[in-house]
């Protein structure tokens, strides 16, 4: 009789880890096709569901201010944006004798924008992020490049010389391609001076990223230039996107598929732009 016993206790023994076993290998089957998506849909390669918030780079500490026509992030310790982003139509691109407002602070920025004296008598020009001059099909759009937030401290011949040659460039671009986006900013890390009572940061360089995604092909090209005097030509301050990131810490493109970004942000070549 206590064999019986024994024999019955074993098969339910065995029985059960059978059904158990089962079971977890149900869990597992329904599971994996879940994950799966999930990996797959954390990032897009679709370029016509992406928007322009797409576009923007990974959030960070730093207040993310959004204008009608521009979006930035601005750093409260450097006075400035960190990056500053917008997209530049083939329509925008029109010349307008629009009246130059005054600068004002940013009431859409918690902490306040710097103060535009901070720049009186510093020896560095009030260098817009957003030109006026991609802005200049409507008056108000205009007039928004001239907040506070939208400056950074420039060296006045290279305000007035190359980087007013690359904002030109960006322009015909944008007539060329039909639109173009455009993220910018001075590089803010490991910098020495600043101007004003406000301690503003002058940038030792300034960067400019231009995309294209005409026809479900996204192109980028990147400069990164000294924030002084220079007659060379634009494409000799051509650079990768890792380049600017690892100045900057600023993470770009990471809302776009990972093949496409790593592709996008190691290429420093400037052969699908005309560039000369």
């Amino acid at each position: 009789m206590k064999s019986n016993m024994l024999k019955r206790v074993l098969l339910i023994t065995v029985l059960s880890t059978i059904v158990l076993v089962s079971c977890k290998e149900q869990e597992k089957s329904v599971d994996n096709p879940s994950d799966k998506q999930f990996n797959s849909e954390s990032k897009t390669s679709n370029f016509n569901s992406l928007t322009f918030d797409d576009y923007l780079p990974a959030p960070s500490r730093n207040q993310i201010v959004v204008h009608k026509y521009y979006t930035f992030s601005y750093d409260n310790n450097a006075e400035q944006a960190e990056w500053l982003a917008y997209e530049l139509k083939e329509n925008y691109i029109v010349n307008n004798d629009f009246k130059r407002p005054y600068f004002i602070e940013d009431k859409l920025v918690i902490a306040k924008s710097a103060d535009w004296r901070n720049y009186k008598k510093s020896g560095y020009d009030r260098g817009h992020l957003c030109p006026a001059g991609d802005m200049e099909f409507d008056k108000n759009a205009y007039d928004d490049t001239f907040y506070t937030s939208n400056i950074s401290p420039q060296n006045h011949d290279f305000n007035a010389g190359i980087w007013n040659r690359l904002e030109q460039k960006v322009r015909y671009w944008a007539a060329k391609y039909d639109g173009v986006y455009v993220i910018t900013g001075g590089v803010l890390k490991n910098t020495t001076r600043t101007i004003g009572t406000e301690n503003v940061v002058v940038p030792d360089y300034f960067y400019k990223i231009v995309f294209d995604d005409d026809h479900n092909k996204l192109k980028a090209i990147a400069f990164l230039m000294p924030n002084k005097k220079s007659d060379a030509p634009l494409y000799t301050f051509v650079v990768s996107i890792d380049q600017i990131e690892e100045m900057t810490g600023i993470d770009f493109f990471s809302k776009v598929n990972d093949d496409i970004e790593n592709a996008l942000e190691k290429n420093s070549g400037y052969k699908d732009w005309a560039l000369n």
